[in-house]
């Protein structure tokens, strides 16, 4: 009789096949909902997981049952030797994807293209470039709307993310959807959530609800698509368009019961949850040779069912004691 393969499964009967890894808490935009105002202190370089030691965690991941990996930062393509760590990668047999600004996609379109990773989310907050400076703090807009061109040129399948904010980019989202008609792309609308250092208010978030009016108002009928199953995201499509748009709605309309996604930070700490304030390190142990599969299959057994515990509302002295978002992982 062969022994059960192990598997990463928590106390809710969840499978988890999808991990996300940030390579690095660094970043050359400076977007004010992810990094506080008053900057972030950056990881010391020995405690940040080497490329080696990704692959070797990722490696592990694979064998207990991960079939997607997702690539994030900070901004992983400023990572050192982010080339060579994608091509070893590559070679597990995983669904590859990346999360990034774009600002140096075009450098890495030809090996994406070779390894065989299509799919690639890049943050874009705005279509206006003067408003793309106020909430980047860099000017690298027009850069990032020809690599996106670019990328749809060589059949990538690329997400926009957009992560909504009222009285700063939500009269944009009938622009945004503009696109989705004659380009064949996904365009991702995100609820503002709270993270640490962000100085989060739902008053400046934009509802699923309202995302809808707003564009069944201009473009009249829309089709629900079928969402995949683990979507963290409600999918739509305007009729006669080609591309689509979907809202992640992780505010008004949580999307946790079918999770099975955990998260990597850079510095080798695994997160059950994107709110969880809780970590389990990895890489300390892997350093000093310990057994990695049970730690992992122990870790997700305290996963909690949704938010972590934050079920009723966001409640700020949980989330604050969070990371901010860009020493998570985006």
């Amino acid at each position: 009789m062969t022994e059960e393969k192990k598997k990463i499964v928590d106390n809710f009967g969840r499978a988890h096949t999808y991990l996300r890894i940030s390579l690095t808490d660094r970043c050359n935009l400076r977007c004010f909902y992810c990094m506080p105002e008053e900057g972030i202190e950056l990881m010391e370089k020995s405690n940040i997981m080497s490329i080696e030691e990704i692959i070797a965690l990722a490696t592990t991941f694979r064998d207990l049952g991960v079939d997607t990996i997702r690539l994030t930062g900070g901004e992983p393509l400023v990572r050192k030797n982010f080339g060579f760590l994608v091509e070893e990668l590559a070679k597990l047999g995983v669904t590859l994807k990346i999360t990034t600004n774009g600002i140096m996609l075009d450098k890495y379109l030809d090996l994406f293209k070779k390894v065989g990773l299509k799919k690639i989310n890049l943050s874009l907050d705005t279509l206006d470039k003067a408003k793309s400076v106020f909430i980047t703090k860099r000017d690298y807009f027009e850069r990032i709307m020809k690599n996106i061109e670019m990328a749809l040129e060589m059949d990538m399948e690329v997400k926009l993310n957009i992560v909504l904010i009222k009285g700063v980019n939500d009269n944009e989202i009938n622009d945004f959807i503009e696109l989705t008609k004659h380009k064949k792309l996904a365009v991702k609308f995100i609820e503002f959530m709270p993270f640490k250092g962000n100085k989060w208010d739902w008053s400046k978030g934009v509802s699923e609800k309202e995302i809808l009016e707003i564009v069944s108002e201009k473009f009249g009928d829309i089709e629900e698509l079928k969402n995949p199953k683990h979507s963290t995201s409600n999918n739509f499509q305007v009729k006669g368009h080609i591309g689509s748009f979907g809202i992640v709605s992780t505010i008004t309309n949580p999307f946790c019961d079918e999770c099975n996604r955990i998260r990597l930070t850079a510095d080798g700490k695994m997160k059950n949850c994107l709110f969880a304030n809780s970590e389990t390190d990895l890489l300390t142990p892997m350093r000093n040779g310990e057994e990695m599969n049970d730690l992992i299959i122990n870790a997700i057994k305290t996963k909690k069912f949704s938010r972590d515990g934050m079920d009723v509302k966001m409640d700020a002295e949980h989330y604050e004691q969070n990371r901010s978002m860009i020493s998570i992982g985006g």
